[in-house]
């Protein structure tokens, strides 16, 4: 027997595709539904191309037929109608009033009549609605991925010690059988002595095992601290290898290793133009509302962490700072902290890369319908893109153009992602395989004891 799915406003504006991702069943939209699209359909976002879309296509299957009585989708066999009546909710304790309720009350209504019904929602507090109500409800579970057996990027193995040492003299062996993907690294350890271990990668054709040179790269001052970041840095600095994500919790070193493998690709070895960094404008906590200024001066608050990491590789270079004396530790008036500041050597250097264009900090929502060649772009807090927009991001790249995604699954700030549906996560998993791609999970914090106490604990 064939299912009537019944759309919540979300899923449609978080996919424009679930229209058609619902094989030969049938497919109801609430008119609550198409309200709700009208107030999304000028916004300049995503949330505004989604519902445009949506609504593009109703119309078109509505020359097709009455969409009251249900019109053929074409893409499945199946059928598509609108719902403009609300059904009661006499009994049930929830107020009409309340769009969620009214289009809840469709899929109730269905359900009072015996139909087999499902209600598609990504909202959490509407599926325990109409779960309570005994209706089956569902998330939206297209372009998901099993989070807690996402695609690590490496393996810890244990081998005989002649064949470590055999590997170690021929610096290189066939991988065929191995199982490995493309780029993937293999931590070997002997098994009769864990603490003796060899770290090899995978080559982009998955055909042979290479052992890493036993001297640390180095970018911009910065060198790994652990194998994880080790990893990640010969990933970032392989050109071969033209999109890599990077999934870790707070303060493993993400944005760091990222910025200091893009500056020194761009800076001493000339291979990209320039650094473009881009972040999606998600605050945390309550907004603070419009802020004043242009483009540029808008963007610099929310690129304030980029700032911070750019600013502690530039010192770097210089070694550290002089302790401060008393008098310079006393609280100043604006204007002063404003004049001490661009006299800060570091900072005006990175004021400078900046307008010199070796930097571009860029908002995601101007990304789309731009061609980004010969650069190398990393797109900061990934994990609050939809695969969608991710997918859109990562077409704009041009010839010769490197895109690193990264990003906390654990701090996701859109309210309909979650860890296993996030953009970042979906391209890590779907895009194992593919001799351009490579990942790293972190799982270790160096930013302080303190942040990896917190990113443990709390």
């Amino acid at each position: 027997m064939k299912k009537s799915f019944v759309l919540d406003t979300n899923v449609l504006l978080h996919n424009a595709a679930a229209l058609t991702s619902f094989a030969d069943n049938e497919v109801v939209i609430p008119f609550d539904v198409i309200e709700e699209l009208d107030k999304f359909k000028s916004e300049n976002n995503e949330l505004g191309r989604n519902a445009r879309t949506v609504i593009r296509f109703l119309d078109r299957l509505r020359a097709k037929g009455n969409l009251r009585e249900g019109v053929p989708i074409e893409e499945t066999g199946g059928t598509l109608r609108v719902t403009l009546q609300p059904a009661s909710l006499e009994g049930t304790g929830l107020s009409p009033d309340v769009p969620d309720n009214r289009i809840i009350s469709i899929a109730w209504d269905l359900h009072r009549r015996g139909e087999r019904v499902v209600f598609v929602s990504k909202d959490i507090n509407a599926r325990i609605k109409s779960d309570a109500l005994g209706i089956k409800t569902m998330d939206f579970e297209k372009q998901k991925v099993d989070f807690d057996q996402l695609y690590a990027g490496w393996r810890a193995v244990s081998w005989p010690r002649a064949k470590i040492d055999a590997l170690s003299a021929s610096k290189s062996m066939p991988a065929e059988g191995m199982g490995l993907s493309p780029n993937e690294f293999v931590l070997v350890a002997d098994q009769a002595d864990q603490s003796h271990v060899l770290l090899a990668r995978c080559s982009p054709d998955a055909k042979t095992l290479v052992v890493l040179p036993k001297e640390q790269p180095r970018a911009m001052g910065v060198s790994p601290r652990n194998k994880e970041q080790r990893m990640a840095m010969e990933l970032l600095g392989d050109p071969r290898v033209q999109l890599v994500t990077l999934v870790g919790q707070a303060g493993t070193g993400k944005t760091l290793l990222a910025l200091a493998c893009g500056l020194a690709q761009v800076l001493r070895e000339e291979r990209y133009e320039r650094v473009l960094v881009a972040r999606p404008i998600m605050p945390l906590g309550k907004d603070i509302g419009y802020l004043p200024g242009g483009k540029e001066a808008k963007l610099s608050h929310w690129m304030m962490p980029i700032y911070d990491n750019l600013e502690y590789l530039l010192s770097q270079r210089d070694g550290p700072s002089p302790t401060r004396s008393a008098a310079e530790r006393t609280p100043v008036s604006k204007d002063r902290k404003a004049q001490a500041s661009s006299e800060d050597p570091v900072h005006r250097r990175v004021e400078n890369l900046i307008e010199s264009g070796v930097i571009e900090l860029e908002a995601l929502t101007y990304i789309r319908g731009r061609s980004i060649p010969g650069q190398y772009m990393i797109v900061d807090e990934a994990q609050n893109l939809t695969p969608h927009e991710v997918k859109t991001i990562i077409s704009r790249a041009g010839e010769g153009t490197k895109v690193v995604l990264t990003g906390d699954p654990y701090q996701i700030d859109n309210p309909y992602l979650d860890a296993s549906s996030n953009g970042l996560t979906y391209a890590a998993e779907r895009l194992r395989g593919q001799s351009l791609f490579g990942h790293i999970t972190f799982t270790k914090s160096e930013r302080s004891r303190l942040a990896s106490l917190a990113a443990e604990v709390l």
